[in-house]
């Protein structure tokens, strides 16, 4: 084999080597790692109505679930979301600011598991204006919620905190 060939070699070896944590991570979510909303403490009559799964394998390798979840015995997605921080609270997560002004987020006991929120009109603001994307489904199914005027919530559940 000619030098030229064993470096070459060498140097994809070292490329593999190097990436293949970052694909595992993700993979490995995609494959039962995946965060689980019955992990999240909801309101008593909440219920999901739009559920998305996806993993980025960019340079912050991340795999989250993306949910729209609605609950009938609140009267604005205000009261909802207050009611959901105190239930969240109440079940020991640790409460903590969003990543935008409209959005907040809490940290499951043992920091397995981060929580994002928001309001259904806060991240349709927040697509609207570009701070954040979330898949045209859950974007769709906010949009429902808004017109039908029930108080819905946008959550993302993200392994890690």
């Amino acid at each position: 084999m000619s030098g030229r060939t064993a470096r070459g070699s060498l140097g994809i070896a070292v490329a593999a080597i190097a990436v293949a944590p970052m694909l595992g991570a993700c993979g490995s979510a995609a494959h039962g790692t995946t965060p689980n909303p019955a992990s999240v403490p909801l309101t008593s009559r909440a219920r999901i109505v739009a559920a998305v799964q996806q993993c980025d394998k960019g340079a912050s390798a991340y795999c989250a679930t993306e949910l729209v979840v609605v609950d009938p015995s609140y009267t604005s997605s205000v009261d909802l979301m207050t009611a959901e921080r105190r239930r969240l609270r109440s079940s020991g997560w640790a409460l903590a600011d969003g990543d935008t002004g409209d959005e907040q987020a809490a940290d499951s006991p043992g920091h397995k598991l981060r929580l994002t929120f928001a309001t259904a009109a806060g991240d349709l603001e927040g697509v609207d204006l570009t701070w954040i994307q979330r898949p045209r489904s859950i974007a769709l199914a906010l949009s429902k919620t808004i017109f039908a005027r029930t108080a819905a919530l946008s959550l993302m559940l993200e392994t890690g905190s």
